[in-house]
């Protein structure tokens, strides 16, 4: 009554103990590492969302994808998606693990006239943070946002 006694077959391992209870373990996860918690409260240093460097970046794509082009109501849409996903991809790539990132990019035709954009947001102050920028030629402006949120 106190011996173990072990079956094996080729995918699972049977373990019958003197209670008599059955215990499945695969193979694999015996010799795998034991898993670490997943939650994380707060960002590594190194990958926190810094708003200056996201200007930068901002202020870049704009040039590029902007630089020498006069406003069309047509084409309008197809610019604010193309640079909205090209912001989104770079932002990817700068090596931010678990943030969610919102592009929101707004294009209008430059006719001497004031314009004013606002955003509020409800986050948490420590992780989450945005950066913007402004191009403006003679005929058109643009105004991209980026907005990184944490997701724990």
């Amino acid at each position: 009554m106190g011996e173990e006694q072990v079956e094996q077959s080729d995918s699972n391992q049977t373990m019958v103990t003197a209670d008599d209870s059955l215990q499945s373990v695969p193979k694999a996860a015996e010799q795998a590492a034991p898993q670490q918690n997943s939650y994380v409260i707060r960002p590594n240093f190194s990958q926190k969302f810094r708003p200056v460097n996201v200007k930068e970046m901002i202020h870049t794509v704009l040039g590029e994808m902007l630089t020498g082009k006069s406003y069309s109501s047509e084409d309008t849409n197809a610019w604010t998606k193309e640079i909205s996903e090209t912001i989104r991809d770079r932002l990817k790539d700068m090596g931010h693990d678990r943030y969610k990132f919102i592009v929101q990019v707004v294009i209008g035709e430059q006719r001497g006239e004031g314009v004013k954009m606002g955003c509020r947001c409800f986050w948490d102050s420590d992780t989450d943070n945005y950066a913007q920028d402004i191009f403006m030629n003679d005929s058109l402006f643009c105004v991209a946002a980026a907005y990184g949120v944490f997701k724990y």
